[in-house]
């Protein structure tokens, strides 16, 4: 039956596509709050009402055209109609006995249904229309007329809800229920599933399957949705949508740039009496809305009384009251003429009117505003002639961006006005209103160009409880004479005429707590002592050269693009955070402010060295915690002592070459692009690290940081004297320092014992000496002495035991005797990463390094021209005399071979990058390297053969060897095989080595010229998990 219903509605068109499709449109927009007055989903239409009982009197009233509602044509035509002959109580009772006869069916099946509901044990909701007399049939039928605009739309023309625009929703609303009045019982939670099996044939679109959740349930989760969404919900099921229409809901409609026609909005007025809030901005012909719905009721509550006097009016149409409940109204974007603020009478508990865009009156008379209960207007961005407001108790008002010549005022309430933008009206109309308002504390008349200072003088004479006054953008004003004690707050931004002769009248008010001045050109300088001053704002004041504020309770104070200000004077015990950014000029700056916590001077160039006493211990901020002189060129010796200070920031002070900072609780410091800095002193600070690295020029420098962790000195090419003294100090990094000596070196071990990394990289003047000093250094695991010109390394072997990590990277001076001790006296057991990239040691000490220290995991000889082959694994390897304590018991392991008692070698990466000479590599399976995983052997461009036997290597990089011929892998594990510009490497040498790689997944052959593209299939072959083949033949 929906179905048909649902076809009916749509074939039944006889118009074209076009117009068709945008008439459907249209009832889409018009269908969502149709469910909010109880209107249902989708029913085909009602069986025709049985003919109501002959009545011997009838009453016939003229149409009702929305058009013509509220005008006085209509009431002429329907008060001269021919005379009425009187109706009798009779007549009207048997009409009504008749109709309650032909509703007892349904009365009975009502009955059945509140059993059914009693039995759920939860209490039933009523849907409106359910049980109710004024929305039963008798309503309609009663007096043998039907109101025009009590029609509800056919059901059945609805088509089936959908999603529409928001700003193109229109309301259609009903007030009958869409069934009749005949209500369908609803399915209980014992319903079961079985039950749709009995219904034969019966559609499966016919059956309610649903979830029945409790009235109390379902009202607070609908109390969390929006009106539209409301409307939504009640299409789902007649629960959901008697809940839907609950009053709760409804206290404020929204219809902001919504469509809704006259005939929805009166059903609204009559479904929902406690309206508090309406909403019809941008509503087209709200007030025709409006004005009719007013009209409509009131007269329809008069044909009730004069029908069926109280008794009946009561009983069927009870409570018309929606514009007696009103209490908020907000109009806009249309015409408002006379008649709609005369109306406002019919809404006595009116409490705010706002009013936006919208063109009031006929353009030719005046509009007047009379109520005595509005306490708020807003007639904002308007246009009309001439505005009378006559509200007794009328206590906010605003014109602002009004378009009018003349206001009249008679609110003697009234505290607030705002007269803001409205540029036609005249000196003299401000000043009339202002002053009629005697008890007005808050006025904004910015952009009112024409307000000079005579009428200030008088509003400050009429109305003395003034506290807020903006007069921004007035050009004709200066403030001189005008006297307003109880000013609180005071806004004369871009007030051409402000100088500093204004500051005595502004001196005047003594209770002033916030004060903007921005943009006032010829002001030169502001002194004021105001013990009330919280706030002041001085921003662009291209003369402004001098400030002087003395107030206890300043708390904030912005001052910005003030290029001439030089002098700065403050006293305060509440100011907590001052901005000063930018001040070109700004060179004195005095401070008394002892809650003071953070201070940024930016870009202040000219501040000098004397600044350094304002911020030190006794200069007037002993709370001081931040400290911001960025890019503050003109410093250039600053000396500091504050005990409470956290963070300093001198990033870009150029000229900065003395540094002295005694904070002890300072934690961090920003030193960046202090290229000239010769000298710094840290003692003592907070800080837990420093990087000196970006001050090329420092030459002396001395620490005292009882809590430093990190320092680095990486860049100090000039660096020759330090003292550091940071007992909790783990890493020094010293790189470059060509000039740091070896009793700095000395005294830095000695005062820093918990140093673990030590980084002396191009420390050229270090010798023997200084590395003596390192046995103070009991946990030092990492050493790095690459391009040095160290010679004898016996003093790190013998101070360094506990050693993990030697770099030893171009040091072109260490010959192979240098490291002898630590193969053949098993120096250093405890070493793990060697170093000797492009050094100078030869192939012997190489091998024999390999073969004697079985503790190395990572062995770097990148660059190193000596090294001609390696071999690893033969009968000379081993024929090597191992030292007798190469295991000592304390330090390494013993791993012992059981089958040919060799030891295992914990080497897991072997980089030989870039050596030139070398042209074999042979690594045997007798050379037990059973941990090795990583071989790089790139850009050895003399490797001829490469012969390995690893059962555990992973990676493989041979690129860029040119001369490779011969390979031979037997590296079951092995994943990643680099052979990249191996140009003499054969593809059935290539298919060989890989016979023996089960693992193989990505190979890399690209511009190996001697590989062609029908070796892919052989290789793929030889190697089943071969993933990916790069090559330059391949696409």
């Amino acid at each position: 039956m929906a179905g048909g219903g649902r076809m009916k509605g749509v074939e039944g068109s006889g118009e074209g596509a076009g117009q068709g499709e945008e008439r459907d449109g249209e009832e889409l927009d018009e269908l969502e709050l149709d469910l909010s007055l109880g209107r249902r989903g989708w029913h085909p239409p009602p069986p025709p009402p049985l003919p109501a009982p002959p009545l011997r009197w009838t009453m016939v009233f003229p149409q009702w055209g929305p058009d013509e509602a509220g005008s006085s044509q209509a009431a002429e035509r329907i008060w001269d109609s021919p005379p009425v002959p009187p109706l009798r109580f009779g007549d009207m009772w048997q009409g009504a006995a008749d109709a309650e006869d032909h509703n007892n069916d349904e009365e009975e099946k009502e009955s059945e249904d509140g059993e059914r509901e009693l039995h759920n044990k939860r209490p039933r909701v009523l849907g409106f229309g359910d049980g109710s007399p004024q929305h039963s049939s008798v309503n309609a039928t009663l007096f043998g007329f039907e109101p025009p605009c009590l029609h509800a739309i056919s059901e059945h023309d609805h088509p089936k809800l959908s999603h529409c625009p928001e700003s193109e929703l229109d309301f259609g609303l009903s007030l009958f229920s869409n069934d009749g009045g005949k209500e369908i019982p609803r399915e209980t939670n014992n319903q079961r599933v079985g039950d749709v099996e009995k219904l034969g044939g019966k559609n499966a679109e016919d059956t309610e399957i649903r979830m029945d959740l409790s009235d109390d349930l379902l009202h607070l989760i609908f109390s969390f949705l929006c009106q539209k969404d409301l409307c939504r919900a009640g299409a789902a099921c007649k629960q959901w949508q008697s809940s839907s229409v609950h009053e709760d809901f409804w206290k404020c409609l929204k219809f902001e740039n919504t469509r809704i026609s006259l005939q929805n909005f009166v059903n609204i007025c009559r479904r929902y009496q406690n309206v508090t809030i309406l909403n019809l901005s941008g509503v087209m012909e709200a007030e025709e809305l409006v004005m009719n719905a007013i009209t409509f009721l009131r007269f329809f509550l008069l044909i009730s009384f004069f029908v069926v006097e109280m008794l009946l009016s009561l009983l069927y149409f009870p409570n018309w009251g929606f514009f007696r409940h009103l209490k908020t109204l907000t109009m806009g974007k249309g015409q408002l003429g006379d008649t709609f603020f005369q109306a406002l009478a019919e809404c006595p508990l009116l409490n705010t009117l706002t009013v936006s865009d919208a063109s009031l009156g006929s353009g030719i008379q005046e509009v007047t505003v009379n109520h005595d209960v509005l306490h708020e207007l807003q007639i904002v961005k308007c246009r009309a002639l001439r505005i009378s407001i006559r509200c007794s108790q009328l206590q906010i008002l605003s014109l602002r961006r009004t378009g009018m010549a003349h206001v009249s005022l008679n609110c003697p309430q009234l505290l607030e006005l705002d007269f803001q933008s409205c540029h036609k009206l005249s000196d003299t109309a401000i000043r009339q209103a202002a002053t009629a308002c005697p008890l007005l504390t808050s006025l904004d008349m910015s952009s009112c160009s024409c307000v000079t200072d005579e009428t200030l003088r008088e509003i400050a004479t009429a109305c003395h409880s003034l506290s807020v006054l903006d007069a921004s953008n007035c050009p004709n004003i200066s403030f001189e004479s005008v006297k307003l004690p109880m000013l609180i707050d005071l806004r004369l931004s871009s007030c051409e005429g402000i100088t500093s002769a204004s500051m005595s009248a502004i001196y005047f008010s003594r209770i002033l707590e916030a004060l903007q001045l921005d943009n006032c050109s010829l002001l030169t300088s502001v002194s004021l002592d105001l013990p009330h001053l919280k706030n002041i704002s001085l921003v662009h004041l291209r003369k402004f050269a001098d400030l002087n504020l003395r107030s206890p309770v300043l708390s904030y104070i912005k001052v910005s693009r003030c290029s001439a200000l030089r002098s700065v004077t403050i006293t305060s015990n509440a100011l907590q955070k001052l901005v000063l950014q930018k001040q070109e000029s700004l060179s004195s700056l005095y401070l008394q402010c002892h809650n003071l916590t953070d201070v940024d001077l930016s870009d202040c160039e000219s501040l000098t060295n004397e600044i350094c006493e304002v911020f030190s211990d006794g200069g007037g901020c002993p709370m001081l915690r931040s400290l911001i002189l960025d890019n503050c060129e003109s410093l250039s010796a600053m000396e500091l002592n504050n005990s409470s200070l956290i963070n300093l920031s001198l990033a870009g002070c150029r000229s900065m070459t003395f540094l002295k900072l005694a904070c002890p609780k300072l934690q961090m410091v920003n030193l960046d692009g202090c290229d000239h800095l010769e000298r710094a002193s840290f003692c003592p600070v907070g800080l837990e690290s420093l990087n000196l690295g970006i001050c090329p020029k420092l030459s002396v420098l001395h620490i005292e940081a009882p809590n430093m962790s990190i320092l680095e000195l990486k860049g100090c090419g000039v660096l020759s004297q330090t003292s550091i003294n940071c007992p909790h100090l783990t890493s020094l990094d010293a790189s470059f320092c060509r000039q740091l000596m070896d009793d700095s070196l000395s005294r830095t071990a000695e005062a820093c014992p918990l140093i673990e990394h030590l980084i002396l990289s191009s420390c050229l003047s270090i010798d023997i000496s200084g590395l003596s000093s390192l046995q103070c250094l009991h946990k030092l695991t990492f050493l790095d002495l690459s391009y040095t010109f160290l010679m004898n390394l016996k003093p790190v072997f013998d101070s360094c035991p506990q050693l993990k990590v030697l770099k030893l990277s171009a040091c072109k001076y260490l010959s192979d005797s240098s490291l002898d001790p630590l193969y053949r006296e098993g120096a250093l057991p405890m070493l793990v990463e060697l170093d000797l990239s492009y050094s100078s040691i030869g192939q012997n000490a190489i091998e024999e390094l390999l073969a004697c220290c079985t503790n190395l995991v990572n062995v770097n000889l990148n660059g190193c021209t000596n090294l001609h082959e390696l071999v690893c694994g033969s009968e000379y390897y081993w024929s090597i005399d191992m030292p007798v304590d190469v295991y000592p018991s304390d330090s390494a392991p013993e791993k012992i071979n059981d089958i040919n008692g060799r030891p295992d070698y914990l080497l897991e990466v072997l980089n030989c990058t870039g050596c030139p000479n070398i042209k074999k590599i042979v690594i045997s399976s007798m050379a037990n390297y059973l941990n090795l995983s990583k071989i790089n052997l790139n850009l050895s461009i003399n490797l001829k053969e490469v012969d390995l036997k690893c059962s555990n290597l992973y990676s493989l990089n041979l690129s860029n060897c040119s001369a490779l011929e011969i390979l031979k892998l037997d590296c079951p594990r092995l994943a990643n095989l680099q052979l990249l510009a191996c140009t003499l490497l054969q593809g059935e040498e290539l298919e060989s080595a890989l016979s023996f790689c089960g693992a193989l997944e990505i190979l890399n052959v690209h511009s190996c010229s001697k590989i062609n593209a029908w070796d892919y299939g052989r290789l793929q072959a030889v190697c089943p998990t071969l993933k990916r083949i790069q090559s330059s033949l391949i696409a």
